[in-house]
């Protein structure tokens, strides 16, 4: 309330200065005439903190015109800022209502008029107007990210591609890498109608934007696995790690799956032994002990946890760890392990599993987007005791 009422005062003060300065020397008119009722009803407002009142006298006093067009927007600004997006809507609503703007005001007060309404959740109407201000070529810096931004929102990612393809950076990450982001969305929903040709041909897409995107991989995997062509998935997958190690986790379960589907577990194991020397977290530990536990036995596959443990603590591996165990204790041992199995459960609990590298989000699941940042591909598993 105090920064609205600091910024209001000397607006006030101005526009009694410029209302009073323009009918100096008008027929019928003195300079203490403007200072009359309308303006001290204005201030008066003000004081007692009736700003919609004020903000529609002062509005009636000042004549929009070249002088007098910043003092407008910069009002609006403040009062989106604030939170007020009906009171912004209405101020630049009243400046592009006026015919005697310049071409730059006009657009300037299109650019926020736009932003207000995509404060205020009118993503149609804030689409109409970027759209006419990009096809007059200006405010492009803005309009194109903000445009872009409501795509996004909307999950409308053909029209995202077109204005990305127009933009050499989303942000801080290249527009290219982020429009493969978009031609895998597409195909993720093509793979949800089980229409799978169509979803291939997306992912083709997304390899000419960015031939090094791991979630393609990943999803050529998936369609791969779905019509059981177990060794074209097993060689996308083995392509998602090689393009992004820290996506391990989401793909060894169906690594498993496909191996076990071939009869090929000696495979799966070398290459789990492979994958410990270069993922520092304990997913493929706990994959290989899984088959260990399977072929050999609850007591090898706890010693091998164990030996790992110490290069790689985790409260995953220790929570595992006691699952073999138990079978095997008896007595207050066994006792006593449960009770360490309750503390690593409540540890785990509701911890997050994933982070973003850029805005700090965490979360339970992988999300391709953060949620926080709206950058894409930045959320990666959380590294340490309570995570990998």
């Amino acid at each position: 309330m105090q920064e609205l009422l600091w910024f209001l005062l000397p607006a006030g003060v101005a526009i009694g200065w410029y209302a009073a300065r323009s009918n100096k020397g008008k027929p019928g008119s003195c300079s203490d005439s403007i200072l009359g009722s309308e303006y001290f009803k204005g201030l008066n407002y003000l004081l007692n903190e009736q700003q919609d009142k004020a903000i529609d006298v002062f509005i009636r006093m000042l004549e929009v015109n070249s002088d007098t067009v910043e003092t407008h927007l910069a009002l609006g600004n403040l009062f989106r800022k604030r939170g007020e997006v009906d009171r912004a809507i209405r101020i630049h609503q009243n400046l592009i209502s006026r015919d005697s703007l310049s071409n730059e005001q006009r657009t300037d007060s299109l650019l926020e008029l736009g932003q207000d309404y995509m404060k205020a959740g009118l993503f149609d109407r804030a689409e109409g107007l970027f759209r006419e201000l990009i096809d007059h070529n200006a405010h492009l810096s803005s309009a194109l990210p903000l445009l872009l931004d409501i795509y996004q929102q909307e999950k409308d990612w053909e029209n995202a591609i077109g204005i990305a393809e127009q933009m050499g950076f989303v942000g801080e990450q290249p527009a290219r890498s982020v429009i493969a982001q978009f031609y895998c969305e597409l195909a993720e929903n093509a793979r949800a109608r089980e229409d799978l040709d169509e979803a291939c041909r997306l992912l083709e897409k997304a390899g000419e934007y960015n031939a090094w995107c791991p979630r393609a991989s990943l999803i050529k995997g998936g369609i791969a696995r779905q019509r059981g062509e177990y060794q074209e998935a097993l060689a996308a997958y083995r392509q998602v790690a090689e393009r992004d190690i820290e996506l391990l986790p989401e793909l060894l379960n169906a690594m498993h799956f496909c191996h076990a589907a071939l009869e090929t577990m000696d495979e799966l194991i070398d290459y789990l032994h492979e994958a410990i020397t270069r993922y520092s977290g304990i997913s493929p530990v706990l994959a290989l002990a899984e088959i260990l536990s399977e072929e050999k036995g609850s007591e090898p596959a706890a010693e091998f946890i164990a030996g790992e443990l110490g290069k790689r603590p985790s409260v995953r591996g220790l929570s595992r760890f006691i699952d073999l165990s138990l079978s095997r204790s008896e007595g207050a041992a066994h006792d006593n392990l449960l009770i360490l199995k309750n503390m690593t459960d409540q540890l785990l609990k509701n911890k997050p599993v994933y982070k973003c590298n850029d805005c700090g989000f965490r979360g339970k699941v992988l999300h391709w987007q953060c949620p926080g940042c709206k950058h894409w591909n930045t959320v990666k598993p959380i590294h340490g005791v309570e995570g990998e």
